[in-house]
């Protein structure tokens, strides 16, 4: 049987004192993975712990079979970085970093070389190689890394906010140009984001952080082929009877009244056989006047804000999100 890409089992970090990740269990095997999070959830240092640089406190963190910890020089040279932060030296061009950087991940000096040229056009700095890094544009950086990142030829890249401070249009570039790597199938991705979009983009699976705990962990191959249906109808009176009726036709359903009145919210989740119609009918059968009806169809936002509640209702709360977000923090 394949191991997992990564696999943390009671995984525990302590920094300064406290605790940063709490309890990971969790395996993670997609193509491309999205980590999420609000500051302070703990993303950078789970990196930072699968790359070996932070010793657990309790658990292990398995990367490509091996234990980060005790074989942290085996999983380095098997993984590409590309850190949120710069780390050039300024002075030096181009294509001698990266093929510094191929080197220090184990490639001998002319085949670090060789790939450090590859790495450069394939992001598309072909003819800047030869320029000092430190008069690089920003989205250039970006590109830079991601170079060193993938010269050496990784089974898993690790991605932090590679989009950080791009343009719209540098920004289209680099998720095209992590598409690839990943439609590739050479290289396996973990992605950190604080936006959303860019994961939904690239990623076929979702891990989430909140306070350094697993706060949710989903395939999201299998919630758009779900693409679960939610409403939310406003009712002058009589919800709860409304709510029982759609509960009855096979309907997961929440209903919030509001002042006595018998009126309230209704969040429904529609189930394969069931139609908005459907709901008008019982409505016009129990005379309830509806107020307001809302539809739409469930998004990797209903995913992150869910799992950021203290105390999520279920399914059907995801209906009262709006429509689309692309910031869930960082």
């Amino acid at each position: 049987m394949t191991a997992p890409l990564i696999e943390l089992s009671g995984l525990t970090v302590r920094l300064g004192g406290r605790t940063v990740l709490d309890g990971l269990d969790v395996k993670l095997q997609g193509r491309a993975i999205g980590l999420l999070g609000p500051n302070g959830a703990g993303k950078s240092t789970l990196i930072n712990t699968l790359l070996g640089f932070y010793t657990p406190a309790a658990g292990t963190a398995r990367v490509l079979g091996r234990d980060a910890r005790k074989e942290s020089r085996a999983v380095r040279a098997r993984v590409g970085y590309m850190p949120e932060n710069d780390a050039f030296l300024a002075d030096m061009s181009g294509v001698r970093f990266v093929r510094y950087m191929a080197e220090l991940a184990g490639l001998p000096p002319r085949e670090a070389l060789e790939r450090a040229h590859e790495a450069f056009f394939y992001v598309g700095l072909g003819e800047a190689r030869y320029r000092k890094v430190g008069t690089y544009s920003l989205g250039m950086k970006q590109m830079a890394k991601l170079a060193q990142a993938i010269a050496h030829g990784p089974e898993l890249l690790l991605l932090d906010e590679p989009t950080n401070g791009l343009d719209p249009q540098a920004r289209q570039r680099m998720i095209r140009l992590i598409r690839e790597i990943r439609d590739a199938g050479q290289m396996r991705i973990l992605l950190s984001s604080h936006l959303l979009r860019d994961v939904e983009e690239c990623c076929d699976e979702v891990l989430i952080l909140k306070a350094g705990k697993l706060a949710a962990h989903c395939d999201l191959e299998e919630e758009r082929r779900a693409n679960r249906r939610f409403l939310e109808i406003e009712t002058a009176a009589r919800g709860a009877e409304l709510s029982e009726a759609v509960r009855a036709i096979g309907c997961e359903c929440a209903f919030f009244g509001v002042n006595g009145s018998g009126g309230g919210r209704l969040k429904v989740v529609l189930p394969e056989a069931v139609e908005v119609r459907d709901l008008y009918r019982l409505a016009g059968e129990r005379d309830v006047l509806i107020r307001r009806m809302s539809y739409r169809r469930n998004s990797l936002e209903d995913i992150f804000l869910s799992a950021m509640e203290p105390a999520a209702l279920g399914p059907e709360e995801a209906a009262s999100r709006p429509d689309r977000g692309t910031d869930g923090g960082s």
